[in-house]
């Protein structure tokens, strides 16, 4: 089992930058995929950023150019940069970890609030 708690979420104004981390319960070398997905409201969760293999990284065409994913092996973190933030950025950020086996084994974090105002 892994645990990821997200963590920097907050209210921003549009241009603006934050960023998201994710702290995971286990060595994140030990881990395939992890991502972050998001979820606007009346919407449907959609990947936002991935990287596989702690080093190759894909982007939503939405955010590419403005945020940048990456992972700091020593803390089990991952983190979401995220620049030129536009009000339709809002929504709740979640944090995925996959470890895949014979089976995908899905894990998500509780979520983190993205608030870009006007």
């Amino acid at each position: 089992q892994v645990q990821l708690v997200e963590s920097g979420g907050g209210l921003v104004q549009a241009g603006g930058s934050l960023r998201l981390s994710c702290a995971a319960s286990t060595s994140i070398s030990a881990i395939n995929f992890m991502g972050w997905y998001r979820q606007a409201p009346g919407k449907q969760r959609e990947l936002v950023a991935g990287i596989r293999s702690g080093s190759s990284t894909a982007y939503a065409d939405s955010v590419k150019g403005r945020f940048t994913i990456s992972i700091d092996n020593a803390k089990n973190t991952m983190y979401l940069e995220m620049n030129s933030l536009r009000i339709e950025d809002t929504g709740v950020y979640y944090c995925n970890a996959q470890i895949i086996n014979w089976v995908t084994s899905n894990y998500w974090g509780q979520g983190t609030q993205v608030t870009v105002s006007s």
